[in-house]
């Protein structure tokens, strides 16, 4: 008899992990049934990445699920030392659990840019803003303009960049000429810089540091009254966005375009739950949001169905 999934008490927060560890997996097609299937039995739902590069991802499920998953991935060789960052959500964050076969796990399209070789120093986040506020600094924000759009630390540059493909092209353009000067990259769990700093230092860049845990990590230590980040952080889940303590903010995510969109764009006249807001509407034809809305609709019904058989269970 098949054992049922596990899920979080209707009194328990979910536990929900970001995680990610760069190592040499040979054979890493390998780990994807056994990690898929005990994800199943015990209900943990999100994404993971597997590469010949490493792991990366994010899950959530009952404290208990969490632990053994975190156990699993710690047994395999190359992955002893995993770390993760934890939040917690009043409901399960994610509707699916993807366990995925990738080239990178993060995509940078760049070949040879090897984070095992070099990457930038990290930064402790209770060190973070005293190496930002020095005004001979360049803090650059690493992560696509979405993200950028609804928080980001107080005097960071922001490459406008639609995907992290596009950054190492930005880097080029920047024109950044003095490479001595303090570079300070950061990102949302610290996964990108990884790749960043590594491809500023084979660029013949010389003091490149990077946020330790990312913004996830400062804004779980930097007490609020000190701390320098401006607005929330965009998260890949259905929180949308956290801010200090990690607690979940009002941004919501536009079903149509996946954007964040804050309290005031949710006053908009162009915001309409399910079919559009202030990013999308202009650039989307009145036919594209008559089937979104037909989407919304078959969304918040098939959520109905699941809460009412829960219900009846």
């Amino acid at each position: 008899m098949k054992t049922p999934a596990k899920t979080p008490a209707p009194n328990q927060p979910v536990v929900v992990a970001a995680l990610y560890h760069f190592a040499r997996l040979e054979g890493h097609e390998a780990l994807q049934p056994p990690l898929a299937e005990l994800c199943a039995e015990q209900g943990v739902k999100g994404t993971l990445l597997l590469a010949r590069e490493g792991v990366n991802g994010t899950i959530a499920g009952s404290r208990s699920a969490i632990d053994a998953l975190l156990s699993h991935l710690r047994a395999i060789p190359g992955l002893e030392t995993l770390e993760h960052k934890e939040s917690s959500a009043h409901k399960m964050p994610f509707r699916r659990m993807k366990v995925r076969l990738k080239k990178e796990i993060v995509t940078m399209g760049v070949p040879d840019i090897d984070p095992l070789e070099g990457v930038g120093a990290y930064v402790d986040p209770a060190d973070w803003n005293r190496l930002i506020s020095d005004p001979d600094t360049v803090v650059i924000d690493t992560r696509n303009d979405y993200e950028v759009g609804i928080g980001t630390f107080k005097g960071a540059i922001n490459p406008e960049t639609s995907t992290f493909r596009e950054f190492p092209d930005w880097v080029e353009k920047a024109g950044i000429e003095d490479k001595s000067k303090p570079i300070a990259m950061f990102c949302t769990g610290g996964i990108r810089c990884e790749k960043a700093t590594a491809f500023m230092r084979a660029k013949g860049y010389e003091n490149v540091y990077h946020l330790k845990g990312g913004i996830l990590k400062y804004l779980e230590n930097v007490p609020e009254d000190e701390s320098l980040w401006q607005g929330s952080c965009f998260v890949f889940d259905e929180r949308v966005a956290v801010t200090h303590g990690l607690r979940e903010s009002d941004e919501i995510l536009c079903r149509a375009c996946r954007n964040p969109v804050t309290p005031e764009e949710q006053a908009s006249p162009l915001y309409e739950e399910g079919a559009s807001c202030p990013h999308c509407y202009h650039s989307r034809t009145e036919e594209d949001r008559v089937r979104f809305r037909m989407r919304h609709r078959q969304m918040l019904a098939e959520r109905a169905a699941t809460r009412a058989e829960a219900e009846d269970a």
